[in-house]
């Protein structure tokens, strides 16, 4: 018997220019807000001066960087001194996750500690965050629409979450226009988080008929749009296409999870402070090699193995095509961005095996099609190192 639930954020807006129906929207959600951006508070002026004009005050935080522990620590501090009472996001992936880890604290007694996952209590959070927007300015993460905060602890090296249903945004935004500044190796590595976890979630054990049909959707739109974004960044129909990608990823992984890919990911993060984005692109055909064998060879009737195959259609546009298809072509699209093997991060065949026992403890492998072995995974890690 199937059984099944899906969650998403309270409300989403898509398409170009929506982002200019937010100040009225979080007029009416509190009266003061902590908005949240990147490295650079300017992108965000225009932003803050359309908040004030719909009557609201207005605080900045910056997350210059991957957000982590302490940082999102003072963010609490700061958004409670200052008694905001909404919180919007707007930028990538580790602004919007900040976030929703900040509007959670502010409306929830104790440390941070207390609810993260691994390295902390893992606490259930009680009451309902702050209402936070969710604002992306790049496609990728998904994180708009996802219920978790992926946070660095530099003390223990690595990448944990902060999770509950309670904290989807209130409000996603997902504008295009907001992503046609992105340089093209930001674009490469955010859009290759995106169709990984479109794929992930499309094999994964988790699965289920709605993520199902939207995995579909998006692994086509960033099957043909991930290479024309990148190399034609004014292209608004690429942009579009892969938002949307990004946006279908992160409503896939937050009811479907993720796999392998991911699971290698959060410790790699961690240990070595190298963004997301270009881990999963480094770590994504490997993975899929790795995996077509392993399912062949030890489960060939597996729904996983047919899965493969039927992406191996999608991204080739042929109804004959197979799963050795589909990982070609997205080696070719590997090729075409100039993802970089992680050697150029000073990587060494060394570092896998401290990676190995820690992707295990992450709750990411559970998701993987099959359960895989250390040679297997050593495999994975040594070619995304070398190639």
């Amino acid at each position: 018997m199937m059984k099944f639930e899906f969650a998403t954020a309270g409300q989403i807006l898509f398409g170009a220019g929506r982002i200019r129906e937010v100040p009225g929207t979080a007029a009416e959600m509190g009266t003061h807000a902590l908005l949240l951006c990147g490295r650079e508070p300017e992108r965000a002026a225009p932003l803050k001066k359309e908040l004030e004009a719909a009557g609201m005050e207005v605080c900045i935080f910056r997350i210059p960087g991957e957000p982590d522990t302490a940082r999102v620590i003072q963010g609490s501090e700061f958004a409670r001194k200052q008694q905001c009472d909404t919180v919007i996001a707007l930028g990538g992936g580790s602004v919007l996750d900040a976030a929703k880890a900040i509007a959670a604290l502010m409306r929830n007694s104790g440390d941070l500690f207390d609810y993260l996952e691994v390295v902390g209590k893992g606490r259930a959070i009680e009451n309902d965050p702050a209402p936070c927007i969710a604002i992306p300015t790049t496609a990728g993460t998904g994180a708009e629409v996802t219920c978790n905060a992926v946070l660095e602890s530099r003390k223990h090296k690595v990448k944990v979450s902060m999770r509950s249903p309670r904290m989807l945004p209130r409000l996603a935004v997902a504008d295009p226009e907001l992503t046609l500044s992105q340089p093209p190796e930001i674009t490469a590595s955010c859009g290759m988080d995106a169709l990984t976890q479109l794929i992930e979630a499309f094999v994964g054990r988790n699965a289920n008929p709605l993520t199902d049909g939207i995995c579909r959707e998006g692994i086509r739109r960033a099957g043909r749009s991930l290479q024309k974004a990148y190399e034609q960044g004014n292209d608004l129909s690429a942009r579009e296409d892969m938002c949307l990608a990004a946006l279908l990823g992160g409503l896939a992984l937050a009811n479907a999870k993720l796999g392998a890919v991911h699971g290698m990911a959060a410790p790699l993060g961690g240990m070595f402070s190298l963004a997301h984005g270009t881990v999963c692109a480094a770590l994504l055909p490997h993975v899929m090699e790795v995996n077509i064998r392993a399912l062949s060879q030890r489960d060939a009737d597996s729904p996983s193995l047919q899965r493969y195959h039927e992406i191996g259609k999608i991204l080739c546009e042929n109804p004959e095509a197979l799963a050795q298809d589909g990982l070609s072509r997205i080696q070719a699209i590997c090729r075409a961005l100039h993802i970089p093997p992680l050697r150029k991060f000073h990587l060494t065949e060394k570092d896998a095996e401290m990676i190995i026992p820690k992707a295990r403890n992450a709750s990411s492998m559970k998701g993987n099609p099959l359960m895989l072995t250390d040679g297997e995974m050593r495999e994975i890690l040594q070619k995304s190192i070398q190639e």
